[in-house]
């Protein structure tokens, strides 16, 4: 036997008798194959773009990177972060969770179990807001559960001219906002306050205030939250879902103190749950607002709820009287 073929004898025999060559390193395709059929086994129908966000978030790379490189050969430290990822997304854990952002109206933030994950559905009512907000210079705003500081960073990321209070009872969430704020580079502009929806805010000066009062709270009625997805009762916050008997404890409130802090003029913006829309325009005419309007979300639900605080002028001309019901519940492009 040669002396080369005999050291390598030798380097087998010291291994148990296994092979010296290394297994090649799985690649792109192989790994996302496999882990979407593992999350399409545990129930989740997104398994497939799930699996190439968890991929993309292991190798350090854009989505986009991983579907269009799939022969690409990954290694074995990297790989084990991917099935790490992997099995707690097949145990339903948020995918934003996982990835620790969420992109939301122009937006990247940061996420953590302690606030909702931003819907796309809140994206129509900063749609709205902007839009009612597009005359109106140098406004002043208050996001009232503002939770990650989704809707005041990005109401203060489209408008370098507004001035955003953010507030929230959860301090743990307040941390979270203050930190998107720091990070987009509004914290001079977003300024985050702890408190009981309106609470620390001082009431109106006299012909001053808030131009808007926007709100994402809590809607869904307790005895709804045990039906809801794993992913959202075993790891989204219960404070920020939790709305009461009939999800409205909170937004009755909104609405009730409102008018405290508004502007002649000002407007009120708020997000509810199904069939949830009449309730809310009943309250917020039963408050005085005026130009009630809903908006639908893409699935058809009216998901937005807006109105107005009446000016000096338009209270005295008004001849509504107590027992003539709410308003209409329309859908303007915006308030006149």
């Amino acid at each position: 036997m040669s002396t080369g073929a005999s050291q390598r004898a030798q380097r087998a025999q010291g291994d148990g008798g296994l092979s010296t060559v290394r297994a090649a390193a799985p690649t792109v395709g192989v790994l996302l194959a496999g882990a979407a059929e593992r999350l399409a086994a545990a129930g989740l129908p997104t398994a497939r773009p799930d699996a190439e966000w968890l991929l993309a978030a292991a190798l350090g790379a854009e989505r986009l990177q991983v579907v269009l490189d799939r022969a690409r050969a990954v290694a074995a430290p990297t790989a084990a972060r991917f099935e790490a990822l992997v099995a707690r997304r097949a145990a339903h854990e948020p995918l934003q969770h996982l990835l620790g952002y969420e992109d939301f109206h122009g937006v990247r933030l940061r996420v953590t179990p302690d606030v909702l994950v931003p819907r796309p559905e809140t994206e129509a009512l900063v749609a709205w807001a902007l839009e009612v907000l597009a005359s109106w210079p140098r406004p002043r705003i208050a996001d009232v559960g503002t939770g990650s500081g989704a809707i005041a960073c990005a109401l203060a990321n489209a408008r370098p001219d507004a001035e955003v209070v953010a507030i929230d009872s959860s301090l743990a969430a307040l941390e979270v906002a203050r930190d998107n704020a720091r990070r987009l580079g509004l914290a001079r502009r977003v300024r985050v306050l702890a408190g009981d929806l309106l609470a620390p805010l001082a009431p109106r000066p006299a012909g001053g205030g808030l131009d808007l009062v926007i709100a994402n709270l809590p809607y869904l009625p307790t005895g709804l939250l045990p039906s809801l997805p794993r992913e959202v009762v075993a790891y989204e916050p219960r404070l920020a879902l939790d709305g009461g008997g009939d999800g409205l404890r909170l937004v009755r409130r909104l609405v009730a103190e409102a008018p405290r802090v508004l502007r002649p003029g000002g407007a009120v913006l708020v997000e509810v749950g199904e069939d949830q829309a009449g309730a809310v325009a009943s309250l917020l005419a039963a408050e005085g607002f005026v130009d009630v309007a809903a908006r639908r979300d893409l699935a058809g639900v009216e998901r937005h709820l807006g109105a107005r605080r009446p000016t000096a002028d338009a209270a005295a001309r008004s001849s509504r009287s107590p027992g003539e019901g709410p308003a209409r519940i329309a859908a303007p492009a915006r308030y006149r």
